[in-house]
C-alpha cells in the first residue's frame, strides 16, 4: 500500500453513521429551521432579536455567536499555534488566496451576477420590478432626485431610493463576493484535512484586509459611489467569530497540555471534542434559517433566480483556487484550504452590511439570506470531493510547513467524513 492509500485509509476509518451522513443531517436541520420559523415565529423573532447592534442595525446574533464559538473552538485548541508562523512563511499559498480572494473572485461575482440576474433571468425577476431600499447615508436628496440607477421617493411618508428589483439582487451578491470567509472556512480545511495553520493565517490576514478593500471594492463595484465602510460591523464580527475561539484555543490548550501533559491532551480531551463542532455546526444551521425561513417560502422561485449564479460563483473560484494550486506544486494541505477560503463567503459580515446599508426586507438583503443557503451544502460538497481527490497532489514535503498539527494527532483529529 502506497503512503497516500496509507493515508486515505486511516482518515476514513471508523467514520460513524452520524459522520458518514453529515450532508444528510444538514439538509434535514435546514428543513427544521424553516419549519421552525413558521410554525413558532415568536421564538424564532425572539432568538433574533438577541443581538448586538452597530448604528440600530443587528450585527452580532447572539445564539449564533454561541454556536459559531462551540464549532471554533475544538478547531483553534487543537492548532499548535508554534506552527502557525512556520504556515505564514509559505509564500506561495499565501500568495495564492489573496490573489483568488481580491483579484478574482469580487469581479467574477460581479459578472456572472450581473449576467444572469440582469439578463438571462431578468423576463423572470421582471424588468419593471423596483425594490425600496435605503437612502444612501449621509445623502439629502429631494424627491424625485436620481442616484445610479435609482430615484428618490416617498414610502409611508418615508424617503426611500427606488432601484430595479435585480439591481438590488446583484448588491446582495457583491456584498458577498467581497466579504471572504473569515470562520466557517477553518470547518471546512478542517473536515477536507487541509493544513490548519494556513487557513489560520489567512483567516487572520483577510481579516485585516477587509477592513481596507471591503469598502473600496464594494464602492467601486456597486457603482453607487462609495460604500460606507462598516468599521464596528466588521471589527466587530471578527472579534466574536473568531478573535474569541483563537484566544480561548490558545490559552486553554497551554494550560492543559502545562497541567494534564500532551498525552492526556490528545488521547482524553481532543477525544470528547471532536463531534463537537458538527454539532454546533448543525445547530447554528437550526437557528439560521428559523430566523429567515419565512422570506425564503414566501421567494421560492427568486430564491432560485439567486441562487444559480452563486452557484456557479462558488464551483468557479474553487475550480480556478484548486487547479492553479496544482500548476504551483502546492501540497494538498496547502491546496484545499486555499481553494475553500476563496470558495466560501463571510456571510455573516455580507447580512449585517446588506441590513445596514439597504434594509432588512431589501433584495440585497435577501440575496445574502440565499448565500447562506447554499453555501452549507455546497461546501460540504467540494469538502468530499478534495478528500476524494487529494491523491492528485503532493504531500508533506521539507518545502513547505506540513499541517499544525503533529503526525500522531492525525487520523484522531480527521476521522470527521
Amino acid at each position: 500500500m502506497s503512503a497516500e492509500e496509507s493515508c486515505s485509509a486511516t482518515g476514513n476509518q471508523g467514520i460513524s453513521f452520524f459522520e458518514r451522513y453529515l450532508t444528510v443531517w444538514v439538509a434535514l436541520c435546514i428543513v427544521a429551521g424553516i419549519i421552525l420559523g413558521k410554525l413558532a415565529p415568536g421564538f424564532a423573532q425572539t432568538l433574533d432579536g438577541m443581538a448586538l447592534y452597530v448604528n440600530d442595525a443587528p450585527v452580532i446574533s447572539i445564539p449564533i455567536a454561541v454556536c459559531l464559538f462551540f464549532m471554533m473552538y475544538p478547531i483553534m485548541v487543537k492548532i499548535d499555534f508554534g506552527e502557525v508562523l512556520k504556515a505564514g512563511k509559505a509564500l506561495r499559498p499565501v500568495g495564492l488566496t489573496l490573489f483568488i480572494n481580491w483579484a478574482i473572485k469580487p469581479f467574477t461575482m460581479y459578472a456572472i451576477a450581473s449576467f444572469f440576474l440582469g439578463t438571462l433571468f431578468l423576463a423572470f425577476i421582471g424588468p419593471e420590478a423596483v425594490d425600496y431600499v435605503k437612502m444612501p447615508f449621509g445623502a439629502n436628496l429631494a424627491v424625485g432626485a436620481e442616484y445610479g440607477s435609482g430615484k428618490v421617493v416617498l414610502v409611508e411618508g418615508v424617503k426611500m431610493l427606488e432601484v430595479p428589483l435585480w439591481r438590488s439582487y446583484l448588491a446582495g451578491c457583491i456584498l458577498l463576493g467581497i466579504a471572504p470567509c473569515t470562520a466557517m472556512v477553518l470547518v471546512w480545511g478542517f473536515l477536507a484535512k487541509g493544513n490548519d495553520g494556513h487557513t489560520l493565517v489567512m483567516v487572520a490576514i483577510n481579516s485585516l484586509a477587509m477592513l481596507v478593500l471591503y469598502g473600496v471594492l464594494g464602492g467601486y463595484l456597486l457603482g453607487v459611489g462609495k460604500l460606507p465602510v462598516p468599521w464596528q460591523a466588521l471589527l466587530l464580527s471578527i472579534g466574536v467569530y473568531v478573535a474569541l475561539p483563537l484566544v480561548a484555543g490558545f490559552f486553554s490548550r497551554k494550560w492543559l497540555i502545562a497541567s494534564k501533559g500532551e498525552t492526556w491532551f490528545r488521547e482524553k480531551f481532543l477525544h470528547v471534542l471532536t463531534p463537537v463542532t458538527i454539532a454546533a455546526l448543525l445547530a447554528t444551521l437550526v437557528l439560521l434559517f428559523s430566523f429567515k425561513g419565512e422570506t425564503i417560502l414566501n421567494n421560492p422561485m427568486t430564491i432560485l433566480w439567486i441562487a444559480i449564479p452563486l452557484f456557479l460563483q462558488t464551483i468557479l473560484i474553487f475550480a480556478i483556487g484548486y487547479v492553479l494550486a496544482k500548476v504551483m506544486g502546492l501540497t494538498y494541505d496547502n491546496a484545499a484550504p486555499t481553494a475553500m477560503i476563496g470558495a466560501s463567503n463571510h456571510f455573516e459580515v455580507a447580512i449585517a452590511t446588506a441590513t445596514m446599508l439597504y434594509g432588512l426586507s431589501s433584495g440585497a438583503a435577501l440575496a445574502t439570506v440565499v448565500g447562506v443557503l447554499i453555501e452549507v451544502p455546497l461546501m460540504l460538497m467540494l469538502v468530499k470531493f478534495c478528500l476524494k481527490t487529494q491523491n492528485w497532489f503532493p504531500h508533506h514535503t521539507s518545502a513547505e510547513p506540513t499541517d499544525s498539527r503533529t503526525s500522531d494527532s492525525v487520523s484522531d483529529e480527521k476521522k470527521i467524513i
